[in-house]
């Protein structure tokens, strides 16, 4: 009975060693599931059998930065986006879904970063002495509303109020000159008779036509040669562009010239009445070589 009594423990001892052994394998055999980042993207390139060097060819990435997302110290990168984009290119370079790579990163950034300390509000409680006011600070505002609202009634009075008294209207009513009658005077008699017109210089084209387009007279005109419009003419009109080299007079009287600057002008009304209207200028006279019309007795 001993002997099966010692192979019964025997037997039972063995199967306790075989559970032992068993378990032991399958620790040994079942792999670490990587937790952070690095480790996730570390294990992804030893399976494929690439190099630090091989990432950082592949992605651009400088090889100590490579390293340091592997050891996730984001201290060594250049700022949260910075680890953000390095850690997608290396997943995407690796062959593993960029997202939640992402996602991961952003969680262990957040952890590190330490919680800021609550805000204190501190709120006025009428019933709370320490919370109150004091009479001291009262009487300060007080008297800083009053000074605030002196001043602002001693800038309105100097701003909208008269610093003297205003003149009395009847006395100015009286003081007041008495108008004296407006002299009239006569308008001298509007110059009428033939439009000539004179050249002042040398080579000045001038063309003249009537209001229906029709050629009057298209020459150069020489100094002091002269052209007289024809009366019949309906609407004469001129084109040239030397109007400051041209003197014109109608019925013998000088008038403003057309322009007194050189520019081209056009359907210019040459008419007596047009030129009339115009303004006579009284000491504007044709050259000496220009015929001189015989002295008016009209004022002008």
């Amino acid at each position: 009975m001993m002997e099966n009594g010692s192979n019964a423990v025997a037997e039972a001892g063995g199967d306790d060693d075989d559970a032992t052994k068993s378990a032991a394998r399958l620790v040994v055999e079942t792999p670490r599931v990587p937790a952070t980042v690095g480790e996730q993207l570390k294990a992804a390139r030893e399976t494929q059998g690439l190099s630090l060097k091989d990432i950082a060819a592949s992605t651009r990435i400088t090889s100590r930065h490579v390293q340091a997302i592997e050891d996730g110290d984001y201290n060594l990168l250049p700022g949260r986006p910075y680890a953000l984009g390095f850690a997608r290119s290396y997943a995407r370079a690796v062959g593993l879904d960029e997202k939640p790579i992402a996602d991961l990163v952003r969680q262990e950034l957040q952890a590190r970063v330490p919680r800021a300390e609550p805000r204190v509000i501190h709120q006025f409680e009428v019933g709370d002495p320490a919370k109150t006011p004091s009479r001291l600070v009262n009487w300060l505002a007080l008297m800083l509303f009053v000074a605030i609202i002196g001043m602002g009634l001693v800038f309105w009075r100097s701003t909208y109020w008269p610093a003297a008294e205003l003149p009395s209207l009847l006395a100015a009513e009286r003081a007041a000159p008495t108008p004296k009658p407006a002299i009239v005077v006569a308008k001298p008699a509007s110059p009428s008779g033939p439009v000539v017109f004179t050249a002042l210089e040398d080579g000045v084209w001038v063309k003249f036509y009537d209001g229906a387009g029709k050629q009057l007279m298209q020459k150069q005109l020489a100094k002091g040669e002269s052209y007289t419009v024809p009366a019949d003419a309906a609407e004469p009109k001129l084109w040239t562009g030397r109007p400051d080299a041209l003197a014109i007079t109608v019925g013998g009287q000088p008038v403003r010239r057309i322009a007194e600057k050189e520019g081209i002008v056009k359907d210019i009304g040459v008419s007596a009445a047009a030129l009339v209207a115009r303004t006579t200028v009284p000491d504007l006279a044709p050259t000496a070589a220009a015929p001189r019309p015989a002295p008016s007795t009209a004022a002008f």
